[in-house]
């Protein structure tokens, strides 16, 4: 996945997003395949177990049978086609999760060549907190950054001051369960 470009920014901003509300002490279920971001995160004194490829569309079973601290989700929920029923599922208290925020003018990105590289949804940050909210998550703390590239265009020229990124610590509501 990052054979020709490696996401520095994102990573550097995503950890110490995380290092603010996260203790080390407490255990992770980073929903997705082990990657690049949840070894930095072990690295880094974290306790961290990932889902293994499931449809987390059609199977949350990793989801519910987990007994961790915290789940997070870092640049998957635009890949779901319900994302709520993910977010119901969870019975950790606490979550940290990123998307990548649409810009106005673009279509949904989608790769031809595989499947599960597709983005079903273009997130603005109010959709993602409404998410939350409907689903008994109470927003703690939000951050957004930019992310430009060094390329010519429209979009690259946008990205220098248009924020790409998302990402949000919350806890779950002491009445949802």
């Amino acid at each position: 996945m990052y054979e020709k470009t490696y996401p520095n920014k994102r990573f550097k901003h995503t950890l110490k997003f995380l290092q603010k509300h996260i203790n080390t002490s407490e255990s992770i279920l980073d929903l997705g395949v082990k990657n690049p971001f949840s070894e930095i995160m072990i690295s880094e004194g974290y306790s961290v177990t990932n889902t293994t490829g499931e449809d987390l569309d059609d199977n949350q079973s990793a989801i519910e049978s987990s007994n961790v601290d915290v789940v997070t989700a870092f640049e998957i929920f635009e890949h779901l086609l319900s994302p709520y029923e993910v977010l119901k599922s969870i019975k950790a208290d606490k979550i940290v999760i990123s998307v990548p925020l649409k810009l106005w003018f673009a279509s949904a990105y989608r790769s031809k060549t595989d499947m599960r590289d597709r983005h079903f949804h273009e997130f603005e940050d109010w959709q993602l907190d409404w998410l939350l909210e409907k689903t008994g998550w109470i927003i703690k703390d939000s951050q957004k950054w930019t992310n430009p590239v060094n390329k010519f265009g429209i979009r690259p020229i946008l990205r220098r001051f248009t924020p790409r990124y998302y990402i949000v610590y919350a806890e779950k509501a002491s009445n949802s369960n």
